[in-house]
């Protein structure tokens, strides 16, 4: 599956434009995150990427075609939407909300069938919901209410799923389930696009992100690659600093505003830079090595050596991969890596001048 925008343009008034020339595409197992400041249109934005709204020039596309010439239900069986949790108000019991995810795939006025039952199930269990089965959704707090309507997306079993701040009116717990929900269906092979005003949140679990800027102004490409301190200053007007912190076993990125900023910041982005780079691989599950060869052979013609070898006293397998690549190419390549349960990865880069 692949979404693509082509040229998109939109605005509300017909003298006015909100973006334009949006360019990008995502593909299977992609994370694109959108960010932004309030008002610069990132709820628009998806809107119109659905076809919600339409682009007054350019077009959205699943695999090559027009996704205006796709029926409804065609369309939404593709694509799986989870709007604000704040804007929506419902009298239906939680399981009666995510049946109706199934809506797409029955006739109408058909009953749900036994199977459909079971996957709601499955799927308040996932979001750790199954408690609020038989409640009322107008009786739910917000963050209850986004893991219903989450889980009612996920009921579609679509390829590509839409969220507007899922992260949202939650607590620590229930963001991190969100957020490790939309890695596992990465991992699976789906498509995920947010939208969030957690820098941190782009950096630690998407490939791809997309910044929007008052006045139309965007920029698209790698996250690790795009999400860095300057380009935060430009798209938020805020001082911060991008960091590291080191786990057993894993590295998490983090963002921390410091101070608002007098002047905006006006300095261009830097290109995607050409690096050496060694990525140490740590893999505690050896089901996944036929997974890390496919991944690590889509990367062949950047490879400079490998080496692997079994840690017998631990049973893990530690491989090290030496490449040259673009930073962005490099960073994929350990997303991607890092999504395959029971691997570890990391990069550790050299920048060439």
């Amino acid at each position: 599956m692949k979404l693509e925008v082509k040229n998109g343009k939109f605005g509300y008034h017909k003298n006015t434009t909100l973006f334009s020339d949006i360019n990008f595409s995502v593909k299977d197992g992609d994370i694109l995150a959108i960010l932004g400041p309030n008002g610069a249109g990132k709820t628009t934005m998806l809107k119109c990427i659905m076809g919600l709204l339409s682009w007054h020039e350019g077009a959205s596309y699943l695999n090559g075609t027009d996704i205006r010439n796709f029926s409804a239900a065609e369309l939404w069986q593709q694509i799986a939407y989870v709007p604000q949790a704040k804007g929506v108000s419902s009298a239906y019991s939680v399981e009666e909300m995510v049946l109706l995810g199934r809506s797409s795939h029955l006739n109408p006025f058909a009953k749900p069938k036994q199977s459909d039952l079971e996957l709601v199930d499955q799927l308040l269990e996932r979001m750790h919901i199954t408690k609020l089965k038989g409640k009322k959704c107008n009786c739910l707090s917000g963050g209850e209410l986004q893991m219903v309507l989450i889980a009612r997306a996920l009921a579609t079993q679509a390829k590509i799923l839409v969220l507007d701040e899922p992260e949202s009116n939650l607590d620590f717990k229930n963001q991190l389930l969100v957020l490790d929900t939309i890695s596992s269906l990465a991992s699976e092979g789906m498509i995920c696009l947010f939208n969030t005003h957690y820098p941190a949140h782009a950096l630690q679990r998407s490939n791809k992100a997309l910044i929007l800027s008052y006045g139309g102004h965007y920029q698209f490409g790698a996250t690790k690659t795009l999400i860095t301190e300057e380009n935060i200053a430009k798209a938020f007007g805020v001082k911060a600093v991008i960091g590291e912190i080191e786990t057993p076993g894993q590295m998490f990125t983090d963002v921390i505003p410091l101070s608002i900023l007098d002047e905006p910041v006006k300095s261009a982005l830097k290109p995607d830079e050409e690096a050496l780079a060694v990525v140490s691989i740590i893999n505690t599950d050896f089901h996944q090595a036929e997974a890390i060869n496919k991944i690590l052979h889509q990367v062949s013609p950047h490879l400079i050596g490998r080496m692997g070898m079994p840690y017998k006293p631990d049973e893990v397998y530690i491989i090290n991969v030496t490449l040259k690549a673009q930073k962005s190419v490099i960073e994929d390549l350990v997303h991607r890596l890092s999504l395959l349960k029971g691997v570890n990865v990391k990069a550790t880069f050299a920048v060439v001048n």
